[in-house]
């Protein structure tokens, strides 16, 4: 079997910034008190009118990645999309990437896994791969979250924690023994409910559906257990990177470089403690651009590579937590 390898990554955030004292003028809520439960000090919006959204987001990370891989587009053989908040209730933002780079008739798809839905993208890429089905495939994580949120009270628990953005990985066949190790998933849907939106896509914004129906239909907004979901985040973080280790024969001594989904820098420190990780072991930028879900991974990603954090020989850990529940780990040698 063939092996896969990233040639190239790619990231793009909106110019809007966001900051906690900017949050605190619409909602009860402060800058201390963001910092001390999330870390986060400020995030990326979209603003209306400026072309972004969640596929135009996720274009642009992707020519990104596709320039830093040295590859032609059309060499792209697939193409994996993974949102929870898509331009279109139907067709996935996957069919969209493909029209605009004028990729004639490549398979696309989107993954639906919230916040694993990067780390779910990368591991059906990597079966592609390996099989010899595919030898380049376009790997996107973009998130359009400020249009649903909702700016009140009744959910600032919420909505302080995410932002928008979108990274994108080239996997590409290689026959060295460099690359994507072994990657693993898991869900458990007993807890569905703990975090969740039951409504509509971004396309149409839910402040303007509430206002133009006059109701407070709350299944718009998302809803969120948070001490259901750190609770099960940092045991299945650790289960799970665990399992990738072992599956490998390595240890947490072999770890180089540990890049965790950021839903909380709370979590991502339990994590490090526990894996005895130094500081410039672990990617940590939640401060700068929040949540951003299915982004976040390659959007850390990405800014460690540019940043030259992770060489080549590298073991890099992936790992992801969220709605659904589901969760997952990809180990790398980079």
């Amino acid at each position: 079997m063939y092996t896969s390898k990233i040639i190239g990554l790619g990231k793009f955030v909106p110019e809007h910034v966001v900051t906690n004292e900017d949050l605190s003028k619409v909602m009860d809520t402060s800058d201390e008190w963001i910092q001390e439960r999330t870390g986060i000090k400020e995030r990326r919006h979209i603003k209306k009118g400026d072309g972004n959204s969640t596929a135009v987001m996720g274009l642009k990370a992707a020519r990104l990645a596709i320039e830093r891989a040295q590859i032609d587009k059309d060499d792209i053989e697939l193409i994996i999309f993974a949102t929870l908040s898509p331009d279109y209730y139907f067709p996935g933002c996957g069919v969209q990437i493909q029209k605009e780079l004028n990729i004639k008739t490549c398979p696309a798809l989107d993954v639906r896994n919230q916040c694993s839905g990067f780390v779910y993208g990368l591991s059906v890429a990597d079966q592609f791969i390996k099989t010899g089905m595919y030898k380049n495939v376009l790997v996107i994580g973009s998130e359009n979250h400020s249009g649903g949120l909702d700016m009140t009270n009744r959910s600032r628990h919420v909505s302080v924690i995410f932002g928008d953005g979108a990274g994108a990985a080239i996997l590409s066949r290689s026959d060295d023994e460099s690359g994507i190790l072994s990657s693993h998933l898991h869900s458990e849907g007993e807890y569905i409910d703990e975090l969740s939106l039951r409504g509509p896509s971004t396309e149409k914004w839910v402040p303007e559906i509430i206002a133009e129906n006059s109701q407070e239909n709350i299944p718009y907004f998302p809803k969120m257990n948070g001490q259901v979901v750190f609770k099960h985040a940092v045991s299945r973080f650790s289960q799970v990177i665990e399992e990738g280790l072992k599956f490998n024969n390595l240890t947490k001594e072999d770890i180089d470089m540990f890049i965790p989904h950021q839903a909380n820098l709370r979590i991502s420190q339990f994590i490090q403690k526990k894996f005895g990780l130094k500081d410039d072991q672990v990617l940590n930028n939640i401060e700068k651009y929040g949540n951003t879900t299915a982004a976040s991974i390659p959007i850390a990603l990405t800014e460690a590579w540019e940043e030259g954090k992770i060489k080549k020989g590298d073991l890099v850990v992936m790992a992801a937590f969220g709605s659904g529940f589901t969760w997952g780990s990809v180990i790398i040698r980079w």
